[in-house]
């Protein structure tokens, strides 16, 4: 039986268009860590056991003013927004990247200038492919880096 983590700590998704679902309700039970799944209403989800999902409107940032609005220091935050990932580091939580690329506050910086660099484009009308679609095998890294996050930190709470 895994130890229990520290009280009020889950993981909490930016649903919409979250490839790693699965791997993340998996991991969170092996775990027993709650998941608070979010999307907009736009995008149909399936509570399960360990797993709440709460549906927003569909406005463009209804899902991740949500998370922001829910989420506490030690939480873990899957999204691919950069912006969401900035917030959720600036209240302490661990955010990890639909491909298991974890956020931090040294590369943030880059990320959201890269961010406002790619909207400028757009603006003036240059679009660019979006990404490439998740592979089994990144959805298994994403499930490795998972894992080894949530080790890490049960392994912190035991000491």
């Amino acid at each position: 039986m895994a130890m229990e983590m520290p009280r009020g700590r889950k993981i909490v998704v930016d649903g919409d268009a979250c490839p790693v679902k699965k791997e993340i309700t998996a991991c969170a039970r092996a775990f027993e860590v709650p998941v608070l799944m979010v999307s907009s209403y736009d995008h149909v989800l399936q509570a399960d056991e360990g797993v709440t999902v709460v549906q927003v409107d569909r406005g463009a940032d209804s899902a991740d003013l949500y998370i922001a609005n829910h989420i506490a220091a030690g939480d873990i935050v899957i999204t691919q927004d950069y912006g969401l990932a900035a917030l959720a580091l600036g209240k302490r939580c661990r955010v990890l990247s639909n491909r298991g690329q974890e956020y931090e506050d040294s590369n943030m910086d880059f990320m959201l200038e890269g961010r406002h660099a790619r909207a400028v484009e757009r603006r003036r009308g240059h679009y660019s492919k979006g990404p490439k679609a998740i592979t089994a095998e990144e959805k298994n890294l994403f499930q490795h880096k998972l894992t080894k996050l949530l080790t890490l930190l049960q392994e912190n709470v035991q000491q």
